[in-house]
C-alpha cells in the first residue's frame, strides 16, 4: 500500500515505520493514526518481516495528537478522538500482540500519544537529546494510547501520577534511569545502533519472541498458579518449532546454532 503520512521500508527482515509529518512534529492526525494501523496489520502479516522499527522523520518522534486538528474540529472533536484512538490503539495492540519484536526509536520529543506510542515498544532506544513527557494535561486531557497502562507498570502509581499532573520533562537519560527506555545512544550513532540491534533480533527465534511477549503482558493480571500454567504451555509449544529443534541439537552436539528461522 502507498502511505502518504508514513514511510515503511523492508530490508534484512526489518521493516522501518517512519513516522512522516515533520512540519507537524509528526503530529497524529486520522491520516497518519489510520496509516499506521493499516501498516501494523500488513507488517505483522508479512513473514519476510521479522523485526519492526518505528521513528519519526525529522527532530521529533512524535509530538501525540495534532492539537490544531483538535482546536479546528471542537464541535466534534469527541467523535474525532474517538476514530482517532481507535486507529492508534489497534496500532499499538497488534504490535504487542505480533510475534515480532518491535523496537520504538526515539529520535527526539515523544509527547502526549507518542510517548504512550513509544512506550508501548517492547524495547526503546533513544537518542541523547530526546525528551519524553505526557503533556495530556497541558490541554485538559486524559491519557491514551496504552500510557495508563504502561507507565505505572514501568515506573509505579507516584511517578505516573507525577509525569500527568506537572508534565515534568524527561531527558533521555532520566527516562532510562526510570525504566521507560532500554538504552541510550548519541544522536550520531544512533541509526547505527538502531538497525545493529534490529538486524539481531530479526534473526532470533520469532515464535518464541511472541509468545514470551504474550506471556510478560500476562503476568500483569494473572495469578501465579494460572501463569506457571501458561508457561509450560507456551514453552512445550515452543518445542514443536523448528528452531528448537535445531537450537537444542546444536546444543546437545556443542556446536554453534544455525541462524534461526523464524519457524
Amino acid at each position: 500500500m502507498a502511505f502518504q503520512h508514513l514511510i515503511v521500508e523492508r530490508a534484512a527482515q526489518v521493516a522501518t515505520v517512519t513516522l512522516n509529518r515533520p512540519d507537524a512534529y509528526n503530529a497524529l492526525n486520522l491520516g497518519l493514526g489510520r496509516e499506521l494501523f493499516t501498516a501494523s496489520i500488513e507488517l505483522d502479516e508479512d513473514p519476510e518481516v521479522r523485526c519492526v522499527v518505528v521513528t519519526g522523520s525529522g527532530k521529533s518522534f512524535c509530538a501525540g495528537g495534532d492539537v490544531r486538528d483538535f482546536a479546528d474540529n471542537l464541535p466534534r472533536v469527541g467523535a474525532l478522538i474517538k476514530e482517532l484512538t481507535t486507529y492508534l490503539h489497534g496500532a499499538i495492540s497488534r504490535f504487542c500482540r505480533s510475534d515480532k519484536p518491535v523496537i520504538m526509536a526515539v529520535n527526539g520529543i515523544a509527547a502526549g500519544g507518542g510517548l504512550s506510542l513509544a512506550l508501548s515498544g517492547d524495547l526503546v532506544v533513544a537518542t541523547e537529546s530526546a525528551k519524553l513527557t505526557m503533556a495530556y494535561s497541558k490541554i485538559a486531557a486524559t491519557p491514551d494510547g496504552s500510557s495508563s497502562y504502561f507507565l505505572p507498570r514501568l515506573v509505579g502509581l507516584r511517578r505516573a501520577m507525577e509525569l500527568y499532573f506537572t508534565n515534568r520533562v524527561l531527558t533521555a537519560r532520566e527516562a532510562l534511569d526510570w525504566g521507560l527506555v532500554t538504552r541510550v545512544v548519541p544522536d550520531a550513532e544512533f541509526k547505527g545502533a538502531v538497525d545493529a540491534l534490529a538486524r539481531e533480533l530479526a534473526q532470533g527465534p520469532s515464535k518464541a519472541f511472541g509468545a514470551a511477549k504474550r506471556l510478560f503482558h500476562q503476568s500483569t493480571w494473572e495469578s501465579l498458579e494460572t501463569q506457571m500454567e501458561l508457561e509450560a504451555q507456551a514453552i512445550a509449544n515452543s518445542g514443536r518449532t523448528e528452531d528448537f529443534k535445531a537450537g537444542v541439537t546444536a546444543f546437545a552436539n556443542k556446536k554453534t546454532p544455525p541462524p534461526f528461522q523464524g519457524r
